[in-house]
């Protein structure tokens, strides 16, 4: 069952019951009354609290459930937005009819209680009162759906979810909002009264079914008041700007300035809010003011022969708007100059019409124009709008008289003469005219101008061209058998004047260039073969048909050996065949075979030609070998044996002297010393002065100065004779390795058991023997290291080399010679 009491009835009892669904019901019961008596009894002043029940199931008599019958719905909460509170402020109060027999907890959810936006409503859950929690705003959000919610302590479900819809009543809040400050718009001049201008448009954001968002417009003021204060008016509903009034001249108010005020509430003043747009309003130029020209009459004057040249400058006026089509002139001439000598160009900047010569004009011919000139515009005329008198005027152009230049009435002037016609001939007099004829006469003089052969002349005074030169039409002067040369005509006016002419002469052929044989070099072989053999010849002439070709082609009779060998036959009219005789055969080189040829002039001219024939040995193909092709070139047999000859040898005294050179450094590179380079007395020599920093510092291997262990393989060695210039080929003595730091007092025991040891060796030459001394040359600077004494006093005794055999002979008589040596 549910009740909802209100304190809004205070005068006794109402019940408001709304059928909607089945399911539910609404009622007002006799509950308010009590209720409404509790309240009063806390605050008089207080209004009851509206009580929704949750419908339920009742227990019957024998203790089963028994469901009522649910007819009714719960009708929607009205809340006013913008509610100044205080808050929270409880809508109403949600309760169950078994709160008496358990503890009931109340919830509500759905947008703006657990959804976002959050915490806008809540609910006591003990005592089942909804508070609205903030002030409200209708344009964010018009209404809210919430379900509330009954359970016992146990969290289990006591009634079912009843739907709980929240509207939120409009209030006027909002002003109506236009969407530009400034509009701009346009009419045209002379419109009529009703014509659409614009649309302007506000918008409210308040409910639009209410009068809250109705907005109405209204003009507020107008700038400027010409010719009335109201030309416009505007629709209260629609927003649409019109013309309410005739008069519109842009050539007088060219824009108007319109104040436009919206309001809402239906356009009540009192109560509604306002804001308030400017509304630009241009008039639009049409074509209701023609063309006028300043004056009646123009004049201008032309020196006769020039063009693109204003004579006369035509100026208009035009009250339209500038540079527009209904301000921008056209001149039209539409009388007076039926050749078209003259023509009007409008000037983009003034609009001023600039009278042009376009053709030239001619003093003996006319000496003024009289023009009649008509302006319109672009564009036409608006309607009803008639064309000025002042649109047409005359224009009387004077022809000024000058000194024209001569002119040839045939230019060019064609004339047709045989080529080679002797110097003096006259070709044809070329003269001129002067063409002011209403001047006093004047006299024309001619000059050549042009002449690129240099063969002709003109008279000064009588224009007569007589030839200087032979006319030669294979000149390359002469372009497809045509002469050009240009002549001047000057009179005597003040200022002279001047004018050219073009004589073109045509040069008729005569046979007067004899035909050449081409080609003049070719080649042959020496012997005919099964093949065709021979040389295609043909002539150039220089002369055309007739005087050209067909071509007759001869051989001398002179000398006799030409017709022997060779022959002539005849191809086509143009061509012919060199070739040898049969059986005919011509050692290989280069022959000079005179032919003569005649063309078909007449009479023909004749030509002794010579082609120069390569004799050569040929292949199978018919074409010269190389050796046949170097035989052709003027060499005989012999010559070519000898000149193979020479290039053989040639090449031999090359390649000997190359084997020469590489053997002179291989026996450079093999030939010995006389000792071993590396005990090279020089070389030791060189290396006394360079002493390093210590023993330790140097590189040298002193062992072969040490004294070897024994000499038994020297004192065993069989006897032999050998070279003593020459080291023998036995394994080196080996001599005990020296101490690292030797004792300084064994160096003297050390040099006598070297050289006891070298002097007891009979199987190597002495290191000191004279053949060192011949290898370094004679007259050498150094001293002989035989100077050397073998003891540390006394003078040495040699005399025992005599015992020691013929080996040592040459070295006992050098140093046993005692006083002798």
């Amino acid at each position: 069952m549910l009740q909802v009491v209100s304190g809004m009835y205070s005068g006794g009892e109402r019940r408001l019951m709304i059928k909607v669904l089945p399911c539910l019901f609404l009622k007002v019961t006799e509950e308010a009354g009590n209720i409404s008596e509790q309240n009063k009894k806390k605050d008089a002043s207080q209004a009851p609290t509206p009580v929704i029940t949750f419908p339920g199931s009742r227990v019957n008599s024998t203790g089963g459930l028994r469901r009522q019958k649910r007819d009714w719905v719960i009708p929607p909460i009205n809340v006013a937005e913008n509610s100044r509170g205080p808050f929270p402020q409880m809508l109403v109060s949600i309760r169950s009819d078994q709160d008496q027999d358990i503890s009931i907890r109340y919830s509500i959810t759905g947008v703006g209680a657990d959804q976002p936006p959050n915490e806008v409503f809540s609910i006591d859950p003990m005592l089942g009162k909804m508070f609205v929690t903030k002030p409200l705003d209708r344009e964010h959000r018009s209404s809210y759906h919430l379900r509330a919610h009954a359970v016992d302590m146990n969290g289990n479900q006591v009634e079912n979810p009843i739907d709980l819809y929240i509207f939120v009543i409009d209030m006027n809040d909002n002003r109506p909002e236009f969407k530009n400050q400034v509009y701009n718009g346009s009419v045209d001049e002379g419109s009529k009264p009703g014509t659409y201008v614009m649309h302007l448009s506000a918008f409210d954001a308040d409910d639009n079914t209410t009068a809250n968002g109705m907005v109405r417009y209204r003009i507020l003021s107008q700038t400027p008041h010409s010719p009335i204060p109201n030309m416009f008016t505007i629709n209260s509903e629609t927003g649409d700007i019109m013309t309410v009034a005739p008069g519109l001249d842009r050539e007088k108010v060219s824009q108007y300035t319109i104040i436009v005020q919206a309001t809402d509430m239906e356009g009540n003043l009192n109560f509604g809010l306002s804001n308030t747009a400017t509304a630009i309003i241009t008039v639009t130029d049409i074509n209701d003011n023609p063309p006028m020209l300043t004056s009646r009459t123009f004049s201008g004057e032309v020196p006769e022969n020039t063009v693109d040249v204003a004579v006369a400058n035509l100026t208009v006026i035009d009250a339209d708007q500038p540079h527009s089509p209904n301000w921008n002139a056209i001149y039209r001439i539409i009388s007076g100059d039926p050749t078209g000598h003259f023509t009007i160009r409008t000037d983009p900047v003034s609009n001023d019409g600039m009278v042009t010569v376009v053709k030239p004009v001619d003093f003996e011919m006319n000496r003024a124009f009289m023009l009649t000139v008509v302006v319109s515009n672009q564009a036409h005329l608006a309607s009803g709008i008639q064309s000025s008198l002042q649109s047409t005027a005359g224009v009387t152009i004077s022809v000024k008289d000058v000194n024209e230049p001569p002119y040839f009435p045939t230019n060019p002037k064609q004339i047709r003469f045989e080529e080679g016609v002797p110097t003096g001939t006259s070709l044809t007099t070329f003269s001129a005219s002067d063409p002011d004829r209403l001047q006093m006469q004047q006299i024309i003089r001619y000059s050549k101008l042009n002449d690129p052969a240099n063969w002709l002349s003109i008279n000064r005074t009588s224009g007569q061209i007589v030839t200087t030169g032979m006319l030669d039409r294979e000149s390359v002067y002469v372009k497809n058998n045509i002469y050009e040369a240009t002549f001047l005509a000057t009179d005597n006016g003040s200022p002279e004047a001047s004018g050219t002419g073009t004589l073109q002469i045509y040069l008729i052929d005569i046979n007067d260039n004899p035909p050449a044989l081409v080609p003049r070099e070719s080649q042959i072989c020496e012997r005919m073969n099964k093949n065709v053999n021979g040389v295609n010849i043909t002539a150039a002439d220089a002369d055309t048909d007739p005087n050209a070709g067909p071509f007759v082609f001869e051989l001398p009779n002179f000398p006799s050996s030409i017709r022997r060998n060779w022959t002539i036959a005849r191809i086509s009219g143009d061509y012919a065949r060199l070739a040898l005789r049969y059986q005919v055969y011509l050692e290989p080189g280069m022959y000079e075979v005179p032919i003569i040829v005649s063309d078909s002039g007449n009479p023909p001219l004749s030509n002794r030609s010579v082609i120069k024939v390569k004799v050569c040995p040929c292949d199978d193909n018919g074409d010269c070998t190389t050796l046949g092709a170097v035989a052709a070139a003027g060499l005989g047999t012999g010559a070519i044996i000898f000149i193979l000859i020479c290039i053989i040898i040639l090449l031999c005294m090359v390649l000997l002297f190359v084997v020469w050179i590489k053997r002179r450094e291989k026996e450079r590179q093999t030939k010995q010393l006389l000792i071993d380079p590396e005990d090279d007395v020089r070389d030791n020599i060189l290396k006394y002065d360079e002493e390093g920093g210590g023993e330790e510092d140097q590189d040298y291997d002193l062992s072969q100065l040490q004294q070897p262990d024994s000499l038994e393989h020297i004192i065993s060695k069989t006897p032999g004779v050998r070279r003593v210039d020459e080291r023998p080929i036995i394994p080196e003595s080996q001599y005990p390795i020296r101490p690292v730091v030797p004792h300084p007092g064994d160096i003297g025991d050390f040099i006598h058991e070297g050289l006891r040891a070298a002097d007891n060796d009979p199987t190597a030459p002495p290191y000191d023997s004279l053949l060192v001394f011949d290898y370094e040359g004679s007259g050498s600077t150094a001293g002989s290291v035989s100077s050397l004494n073998s003891s540390s006093t006394g003078d040495q005794d040699y005399d025992y080399l005599n015992d020691w055999g013929p080996r040592f002979k040459k070295l006992a008589d050098m140093y046993g010679g005692g006083d002798d040596d």
